[in-house]
C-alpha cells in the first residue's frame, strides 16, 4: 500500500463540488501504461454522433508543460483519434476539440504524454511535445460553436499519482481577489491538517480559496499521540525569520503546556544532538509549510483544548490563529508510529536516541595511565603539547587475537610545525595536556602552545574504536609571514607497508609521493598507510567541513576546501621514505596572517586494525541475498537472508515501513526455521513513497540536496525542481530523491532501525552505501545490538574510484564505519582479474581493519577469494553459488581453524613464487590450503610445508584436491610433486595423515 491509501481514495472520489468546482477526481487503478499517455486523463462523454465536440476543461494544473502532446483516445476501441485540434490551453483550462468517431460514448484525453530515456533505474521522463495529426479537410470544420463533451472526471493512472486536492492550484484571478480583499497584510496563514501534506511552493491549492482565510483550526488528537498541523504561510511582501510562538492550550482548569509544542522548520535537535535553529526566509508569493510538533502527555485528559499559535518575522507584528484541539479518550500506547500517515513520526527527526557514546561490543572501556590511553589492542601516549608520541597496536601478525609485544605505528612523535618566512621553526612550548572528560567511551585532552609570534590550541578526544578527532586552532600573536604550517606523520616503515587513498588506489605504498588537493574533481583528504596488523588513516579539515555527496552524486555536491590545509590550494602532501620511517608532510604552503587571526587545521586519526579477525563468524554465517520461501532458502544451506529493496515485503527503497506487517510475519517464519534475517536500508537517496516526503521538502535543503531535478515523471510532476532524481525501480515504479548529508534525517532513521528491531524483529541491516557519519553508525549499532539482538551489519559498495564518484577508495571511504561492521561487500565494479594481491588485500578483503569480506561482480575471482576467505554473492548472478565452497568448508571442518595468510611468516605452507600466493586454515593435524595464481600464463608451483609446525609426517600424508563444482576436479599430489595451476585460477587442497576427507 502506497501513501495514506484508504484515506486518500475516499478524497479521489469526492466531488470537488464542496471545496471547488463540480470537477471529480478518480484514479485510474492503473488502467493504462503510463510511460507511452502520461499520467493523467481527462474522461469526457459525447452525447451524439458529430464531427467535431469540444472538450473545455478546467484542470487547474501544477505543471508548465502547457505545450505537451495531447492524445485523445476512444474508449471503445482503445484506439487514438487523429483528428484533435488543440485550442487556447493554459494551466488553469484548455479547449480541446476532437472527432468522436465512435458516436455517442466516453472519450479520455491524455495531457501529459511523456517518453523514457536514460538507463532502467536513472531515467528522465521527456514530456512529448505537441504534433499536428489532424486531417486538413476535417479541420476545416473546427470552427464556430460545437457541441460541449461532458467532462465526467479527471483520472490519474492511480492515487499516488493524483494531484487532488493540494496540488490543485488556484486561478490567478482568484488569487489576486484574496489578495485584494486582505490588503494591508504582510503575509497570509492557511492552517491546514496532517492528512493534507502542503506540496506546492508556488502556487495557492484551490482548496485554500475555498476555505478562506479563518484565523482559526480545528483539530482532534489521542492522549499519548505525536501531533502534527501545519500553517501555510503566503507572504504579500518578502518575510525574513519567520517564527512561531503558541500558547498554552486550555479546557476550563487543564493545560497542555505551549513548552510541548515546537516547529520542525526552526527549531530542533541535530543529528550530533545539538539544537538546530533555522533561519525561514519566505520570499513573496511563495509558499512555506510550518509543521508544528506536540507529543500529546498520556495522561491529558479529554476535552475540548483552545489555545493561539502566532506567526511573526523580522518586522512584522505577529498574526494569531485560533487553536481548537479536542482531546478524545482513548490513549494511543504507541504514539501513533502504526499510523504514519498522519505524520506521527516526524517527531523522530528531533531524536536522541543511543547518542550517549556507551562502549559497544567488541570494545573495552578507554583506560588511561598518565598520559597513555589503552583501548582494544591499541594505546596512544599524549606529549605535553597534545600531540600522540606513541600509537601502538597489540595485534598479532596473523589477526588471530592479541600479543604483548606492541608494534611501532608512528617512529617518532607527531610533529606540528609552524615554519617562518626565513625558514626558521617557530619554538612552540607547551603549558601542559589539560584532560577534560574521560569516560569508558571518550577520552579528552586540551593543550596551548606558544611562541613569540604564535599560538597553537588543540582540543581532541579519542574514542573506545580507535577515532580520533583534533581540533587545531592557530592564531597569530601577531603580523606573521609563513613560509609553511604542516602536520608531520612519521610513520613506521613495517606500519606502512600498503596505502589508499590521495589519487592512489589500495596497494603497496610507493617508495615517495606527492599530492595536491582538489575539491571539484576529487573526493580525497586523507589516507590510510598500514599493514594488516597496524595502520593509521587520517583526514584533514576545518572549522567548516561538511561531508559531501558519496557515490555517483559527489560532483553535486564536492567537498570543500579547507582554507587552512588548502590554502588556495597551495597546499599538499608528500610522502617520503627514509630508513624505518615513512614521513607524510601534510602541509599548507607560504601565507601571511594578521594579528589575532585564527586558522583551524582541524584532523582525524583511525587507528587500525579495529578487532582481531572473527573467521568463526565468517565460516558460519551464510548470506542469500534473494527474498524466497524460507523453507527453500534453509535447505540451500544459508543462514541469514538479505532482504534487498524491490519486493514484496521491502518495495521502497530506504523505506521499509510500509509493508511492515508482511515483513513481520515473514521473518517470524524464518526464526522458526533458524534463519535470521537482515534488511535492506541506508541513507543516501529516499523513495518517493515516504509517508514524510513533503514535511521534508518544507525543511528546504537540509534533508534534499539542491539539484537540476528531472527524473521520472513523478518526481518531475510532483516533486517540481531542486532535487537530485535518485535510484528508480522500473516495476514498481519506485522514484528516490538523494539526500542532502547531515542532518535530522538520520534521527529519524536511528528510530526506524529501533523500531523495526522491536516490532518487526529484524536481525540487522545491509548497507549500500553510506551517507551518514560514525556518530550515526554508532547509534543505528546500539539500537541494533539491544536486548541481545543479533545487529549484523554489512556494507556493500560498488568501486568508487572513477570520474563520478570523485576517485575516493569505498575501504578509505567508509573507514570511520568499518568498527561497527560484521562484513564487507566490496566489489562491484571491481577487477578480479587485473587487480594484484595488494589491491585485494586493502580494498576488497577487510582483514587490515579486522573483517572479512566477499566478492561481488561476476562472481568475483574464487580461487583468488578464498586466499582472503572469501566467496562470492549468492544467488545473485549465473554461477554465483557458495555452495560447493561451502561444503569445503564443512566437510573439512573449517570452523576452529586457524587462518595463516600468505603475508605471514607463520604461514605453515608456501609456495615460493610471488604470483602463486597460499593461505592455511590449520585445524587438528590438517591444513586446507587455498591457492590463488596472479601468475600472467598457465604454471606450476611446489608447496613448500613446514611439516612440523603442522604436526604431520610426511611420509604418511596426503596432498587431495576434492571435487568442487565450478572450481576444480578432485586430484591426489605427492609430496614435492610439481602442481599446474592456471591462469587467475588455483586449488583446495587438504593436506592431512587422514587420506581424503
Amino acid at each position: 500500500m502506497k501513501i495514506g491509501t484508504t484515506l486518500f481514495g475516499i478524497f479521489l472520489l469526492t466531488s470537488l463540488s464542496v471545496l471547488a468546482q463540480e470537477v471529480i477526481y478518480k484514479s485510474g487503478a492503473d488502467q493504462w501504461n503510463g510511460d507511452s499517455l502520461g499520467n493523467h486523463r481527462v474522461v469526457v462523454h459525447v452525447a451524439a454522433k458529430e464531427d467535431v465536440s469540444k472538450a473545455q476543461v478546467e484542470w487547474r494544473r501544477r505543471d508548465h508543460h502547457t505545450d505537451a502532446e495531447i492524445i485523445v483516445v476512444d474508449a471503445k476501441t482503445n484506439k487514438r483519434i487523429p483528428n484533435v485540434k488543440v485550442g487556447n490551453v493554459n494551466r488553469e483550462s484548455g479547449d480541446i476539440f476532437f472527432q468522436p468517431v465512435s458516436g455517442a460514448g466516453e472519450y479520455y484525453i491524455y495531457f501529459l504524454p511523456y517518453s523514457v530515456q536514460g538507463r532502467s533505474n536513472y531515467p528522465n521522463a521527456f514530456y512529448l511535445k505537441r504534433t499536428d495529426t489532424a486531417n486538413p479537410e476535417w479541420l476545416k470544420k473546427v470552427s464556430g460553436t460545437h457541441p460541449a463533451a461532458q467532462i465526467l472526471y479527471i483520472e490519474s493512472l492511480n492515487e499516488m499519482n493524483s494531484f487532488f486536492p493540494m496540488e490543485v492550484i488556484a486561478k490567478a484571478a482568484e488569487v489576486s481577489s484574496l489578495i485584494k480583499n486582505n490588503a494591508g497584510k504582510s503575509f497570509l496563514i492557511f492552517p491546514e491538517d496532517r492528512l493534507h501534506p502542503i506540496k506546492m511552493t508556488d502556487d495557492l491549492p484551490y482548496r485554500w480559496i475555498q476555505k478562506g482565510v479563518t484565523g482559526k483550526f480545528d483539530d482532534s488528537v489521542s492522549p499519548g499521540e505525536h501531533y502534527s498541523f501545519q500553517l501555510g504561510i503566503f507572504p504579500l511582501k518578502d518575510l525574513k525569520n519567520v517564527k512561531v510562538r503558541f500558547s498554552d492550550l486550555k479546557d476550563k482548569n487543564k493545560i497542555i503546556p505551549a513548552k510541548l509544542f515546537s516547529c520542525l522548520n526552526t527549531d530542533g535537535t541535530g543529528w550530533d544532538a545539538k539544537p538546530v535553529k533555522i533561519e525561514v526566509n519566505v520570499v513573496k508569493g511563495k509558499i512555506q509549510a510550518l509543521w508544528c510538533l506536540a507529543d500529546i502527555p498520556a495522561n491529558t485528559a479529554s476535552g475540548e483544548y483552545n489555545g493561539v499559535v502566532y506567526v511573526s518575522a523580522d518586522g512584522v507584528a505577529e498574526t494569531p490563529v485560533q487553536l481548537n484541539i479536542l482531546v478524545k479518550k482513548e490513549i494511543l500506547k504507541d504514539g501513533g508510529i502504526s499510523e504514519p500517515v498522519k505524520q506521527t513520526r516526524l517527531t523522530w527527526l528531533n531524536s536522541t536516541m543511543a547518542q550517549e557514546n556507551t562502549v559497544i561490543s567488541p570494545y573495552i572501556p578507554l583506560k588511561r595511565e598518565n598520559n597513555s590511553i589503552s583501548l582494544l589492542g591499541r594505546k596512544l601516549t599524549l606529549g605535553e603539547n597534545g600531540f600522540p608520541v606513541k600509537i601502538e597496536t597489540f595485534f598479532t601478525p596473523e589477526m588471530t587475537g592479541m600479543t604483548k609485544e606492541p608494534k611501532q605505528v608512528i617512529q617518532a612523535p607527531v610533529q606540528f610545525v609552524i615554519e617562518g618566512a626565513g625558514g626558521e621553526i617557530e619554538k612552540l612550548v607547551s603549558s601542559g595536556l589539560k584532560y577534560t572528560s574521560q569516560t569508558a567511551g571518550t577520552i579528552g585532552w586540551t593543550s596551548n602552545s606558544t611562541s613569540a609570534n604564535m599560538s597553537v590550541d588543540v582540543q581532541a578526544y579519542v574514542e573506545f574504536d580507535g577515532f580520533v578527532a583534533y581540533q587545531v586552532k592557530v592564531t597569530a600573536l601577531k603580523d606573521v609571514n609563513l613560509t609553511d604550517i604542516r602536520l608531520d606523520l612519521p610513520m613506521h616503515k613495517d606500519a606502512a607497508r600498503y596505502m589508499m587513498g590521495l589519487n592512489l588506489k589500495g596497494g603497496n605504498r610507493p617508495a615517495s609521493y606527492d599530492w595536491k588537493w582538489d575539491v571539484v574533481s576529487k573526493n580525497q583528504d586523507g589516507a590510510w598507510l598500514g599493514d594488516v596488523n597496524a595502520g593509521l588513516n587520517f583526514s584533514l579539515r576545518d572549522e567548516k567541513y561538511v561531508r559531501p555527496l558519496n557515490t555517483n552524486f559527489y560532483l553535486q555536491k564536492p567537498l570543500l576546501l579547507p582554507s587552512s590545509w588548502g590554502n588556495e590550494n597551495k597546499g599538499g602532501i608528500r610522502i617520503s621514505e627514509n630508513g624505518d620511517q615513512v614521513l607524510v608532510k601534510n602541509y599548507s604552503g607560504e601565507r601571511s596572517m594578521k594579528k589575532g587571526e585564527s586558522l583551524y587545521y582541524n584532523f582525524t586519526f583511525l587507528i587500525t586494525p579495529f578487532h582481531a579477525l572473527d573467521t568463526d563468524f565468517q565460516w558460519k554465517t551464510r548470506f542469500y541475498h534473494k527474498y524466497e520461501n524460507v523453507d527453500s532458502i534453509k535447505t540451500k544451506g544459508a543462514t541469514i537472508v538479505n532482504i534487498h529493496h524491490a519486493n514484496a515485503i521491502n518495495p521502497f527503497i530506504n523505506y521499509p515501513f510500509i509493508e511492515h506487517k508482511a515483513m513481520k510475519n515473514y521473518i517470524d517464519k524464518a526464526h522458526q526455521v533458524g534463519l535470521k534475517v537482515k534488511i535492506y536500508n541506508t541513507v543516501r537517496e529516499v523513495s518517493n513513497s515516504a509517508y514524510e516526503l513533503f514535511p521534508l521538502r518544507s525543511l528546504g535543503h537540509e534533508i534534499f540536496s539542491p539539484g537540476k531535478g528531472g527524473g521520472y515523471s513523478w518526481l518531475q510532476e510532483h516533486v517540481g525542481e531542486d532535487y537530485i532524481a535518485a535510484w528508480y525501480v522500473p516495476e514498481i515504479k519506485d522514484a528516490a530523491v538523494v539526500n542532502s548529508g547531515m542532518s535530522r534525517w538520520h534521527n529519524y532513521y536511528v528510530e526506524g532501525m529501533n523500531w523495526l528491531t522491536k516490532q518487526v524483529g529484524i536481525d540487522g541491516i545491509y548497507l549500500d552505501d553510506v551517507a551518514f557519519d560514525r556518530t550515526t553508525m554508532k547509534r543505528v549499532k546500539r539500537v541494533l545490538t539491544q536486548d541481545n539482538h543479533p545487529g549484523v551489519i554489512d556494507l556493500h559498495s560498488a568501486n568508487q574510484y572513477n570520474k563520478n564518484d570523485g576517485f575516493n577508495n569505498s575501504a578509505n571511504l567508509y573507514m570511520e564505519h568499518f568498527p561497527y561492521l560484521n562484513r564487507l561487500w566490496f566489489g562491484e565494479y571491481f577487477d578480479y582479474e587485473k587487480n594484484e594481491p595488494d589491491f585485494y588485500m586493502t580494498e576488497v578483503s577487510g582483514i587490515p581493519f579486522g573483517l572479512m569480506g566477499e566478492m561481488l561482480q561476476d562472481g568475483g575471482n574464487l580461487w583468488r577469494g578464498m586466499v582472503y576467505g572469501m566467496t562470492n554473492r549468492m544467488p545473485w548472478g549465473d554461477g554465483d553459488d557458495a555452495r560447493p565452497i561451502w561444503k569445503v568448508w564443512d566437510e573439512f571442518g573449517i570452523q576452529g581453524s586457524k587462518m595463516l595468510g600468505y603475508w605471514t611468516k607463520s604461514n605453515p605452507v608456501k609456495t615460493g613464487r610471488a604470483d602463486v600466493l597460499a593461505t592455511s586454515y590449520v585445524k587438528d593435524k590438517a591444513v586446507l590450503v587455498s591457492v590463488g595464481s596472479w601468475a600472467k600464463e598457465n604454471t606450476s608451483f611446489k608447496l613448500n610445508i613446514d611439516w612440523k609446525a603442522l604436526g604431520l609426517d610426511p611420509t604418511k600424508s596426503t596432498i587431495y584436491a576434492p571435487p568442487v563444482k565450478n572450481f576444480q576436479t578432485e586430484a591426489v599430489f605427492k609430496v614435492g610433486q610439481d602442481i599446474p595451476v592456471e591462469k587467475n585460477k588455483g586449488w583446495l587442497l587438504i593436506i592431512s595423515e587422514k587420506g581424503k576427507i
